[in-house]
């Protein structure tokens, strides 16, 4: 890396999914501007796993990486929701940031630090280094919404109370230029950890409020009335949709594509929750029997289930063994020719562009969202945990792209319910309005990331900003 060359260092929090699209970003950032080169700081609670330095020695020449020190898991308090985790490490992390920093600014023009919206507490080394402080905000407009205005919810006498981790509402609550928003729709907790999350919540926003711009994984024909009510009180520049523009394909994960490659055209629902969503056995069990029940194709990513919490994965190893051995009792010879099960993972942005799939059952992870909507899919939308509940609650009634299965006592979508949604999306004529609709998302999307596309401009007034600065 040369001395004069311009540079801005990255610091992602623990989570795939979190470094997946701040990887995305720098890769788009040196795409348009080769002069610059990113360094990503990244703090750990683990060894790196296998998938993951798959993708950091795959990076480009111009995007360097850093691991930094593991943070001890004794540190931590135990029994932490993973969002508090994540914001916990990076916290322990910044004696060491501060040293891969002072390294890091003796080799480099360094412009800026941009940091994952979980990692902002870092925000007071960037002021110990001078440098601008901006986040990388990898999810919605409307989310960053909620969690800039979360502490006035309290003073502005919306919350009735707050228990069980969930927030109580006098009304739907109505941010600036978003959907009403229902209580069941805004970010959840476990019981234990309720407080726990309302006050991450409120360091969130607080960080939030401090720093010199929010890059926000949205554009403005997908987000326009949150965008622009957020550009009327805080520097937020949308750049999306930043996705993944392939997978790493092994032989394995390549079967299903050959498979894919059999089927009729938008033949096929694509089941998948994500790099760290489970089930539990009674709903993988429904689940298998609806998608059976259906009679419709469907190429289903299989994980071993989870009585606890639908996130209790998001740091660990999934468990051993064979996933497929949970599955019911002859379901596989059943549907044999019907569907096709993957263990664990499956190449996804292949399988979404891929013309045999019609459509993508999801937990509405923002990142398999955006990759559904640049593919043009629609889909089925069913949330876990953290901020997916108000995807789908966007995805459903605001985009109007995708259905919201109907849950049960328990928490449970019953068989008959998937086979419903699977059939309404697959054959039904919702289904094909909503096959229009996410048509027009697509097309904007392109638009937005062309040479002259408003992602694109809005990219380069930021860099703009950067290539002025004198630190």
């Amino acid at each position: 890396m040369e001395e004069n060359s311009p540079s801005i260092a990255m610091v992602p929090c623990p989570g795939t999914s979190h470094l997946i699209t701040q990887i995305e970003f720098a890769k788009r950032f040196v795409g348009l501007h080769p002069a610059f080169h990113v360094t990503l700081l990244i703090p750990t609670l683990g060894p790196p796993s296998p998938s993951m330095n798959s993708i950091l020695q795959s990076l480009p020449p111009s995007i360097h990486f850093t691991i930094l020190p593991q943070v001890n898991p004794h540190d931590l308090p135990p029994n932490a929701n993973p969002a508090s985790l994540m914001l916990l490490t990076v916290t322990h992390s910044l004696p060491s940031l501060s040293q891969a920093l002072a390294s890091l600014t003796s080799q480099t023009h360094l412009v800026a630090l941009v940091l994952d919206t979980f990692s902002i507490d870092a925000i007071e080394v960037a002021k110990r280094f001078n440098l601008p402080a901006y986040v990388y905000h990898p999810t919605t407009a409307t989310t960053l919404a909620y969690l800039l205005y979360y502490p006035k919810l309290d003073d502005d006498g919306i919350v009735v109370s707050r228990k069980f981790g969930e927030l109580e509402l006098k009304e739907p609550l109505e941010l600036p230029g978003c959907m009403p928003l229902h209580a069941h729709d805004l970010l959840d907790a476990i019981p234990e950890t309720s407080d726990d999350l309302h006050g991450m919540l409120v360091q969130l926003s607080k960080g939030l409020h401090m720093v010199d711009g929010i890059l926000v994984n949205s554009f403005v024909d997908l987000e326009p009335g949150p965008i622009t009510a957020l550009q009327n009180v805080c520097p937020v520049y949308p750049i999306g949709p930043i996705v993944q523009i392939e997978s790493n394909i092994s032989s394995d994960s390549s079967e299903c594509l050959s498979w894919l490659d059999n089927q009729p055209k938008k033949s096929v629902l694509y089941v998948s929750f994500g790099s760290s969503g489970t089930l539990s056995q009674e709903q993988l069990n429904e689940l298998a029997y609806g998608l059976e029940m259906s009679g419709h194709k469907f190429l289903w990513v299989v994980r071993a289930p989870n009585d606890g919490v639908a996130n209790s994965s998001y740091f660990n190893s999934q468990k051993k063994g064979d996933p497929l051995e949970h599955l019911p009792k002859g379901f596989m010879d059943r549907t044999k020719g019907q569907g096709f099960v993957v263990r664990s993972w499956a190449p996804q942005i292949e399988v979404l562009r891929h013309g045999s799939t019609c459509g993508f059952l999801t937990h509405c992870g923002w990142n398999s969202t955006l990759e559904s909507v640049v593919c043009g899919k629609p889909m089925i939308a069913w949330p876990l945990f953290a901020e997916q509940r108000m995807n789908a609650a966007l995805l459903s009634e605001e985009f109007k792209v995708a259905l919201r299965p109907k849950v049960k006592e328990k928490g449970i979508v019953e068989r008959e319910e998937v086979s419903r949604v699977v059939k309404c999306l697959m054959e039904g004529d919702e289904g094909k309005e909503m096959g229009r609709r996410i048509e027009m998302f697509k097309d904007a999307a392109v638009k937005a990331f062309s040479k002259d596309g408003s992602s694109t401009r809005t990219l380069e007034n930021v860099v703009t900003k950067w290539k002025t600065l004198k630190i």
